[in-house]
């Protein structure tokens, strides 16, 4: 994956998951740019292919992982999961199936 494709990937996840939240959408779209300019004339591949794991990994985080709370009328906090969150939650089974 090229930098400018996990750039895009960030902003589209930071999208779905903090949708209709301003506040956290600002705040990530910042983190993500600022993290970016930070390392934007990095030239060694190794370091290169560094930030671009923990970018991959953060985007899959932030897609698996992040549940949107929104508070409703009566003081409650009402969950917003994505399907991508809606994982089957599958024990770990050492045998194989057959």
């Amino acid at each position: 994956m090229k930098p400018l494709k996990l750039l895009k990937a960030l902003h589209r996840t930071r999208k779905q998951v903090f949708q209709n939240d301003t506040r956290a959408l600002e705040a990530a779209r910042q983190r993500i740019n600022a993290e970016f300019r930070k390392n934007k004339n990095e030239t060694s591949p190794e370091k290169l292919s560094e930030l671009m794991k923990i970018g991959q990994d953060v985007e899959i985080l932030l897609r698996t992982t992040v549940i949107q709370g929104v508070h409703d009328e009566s003081d409650r906090i009402v969950l917003r999961p994505r399907y991508d969150v809606l994982l089957d939650n599958v024990p770990f089974c050492d045998a194989p199936k057959k």
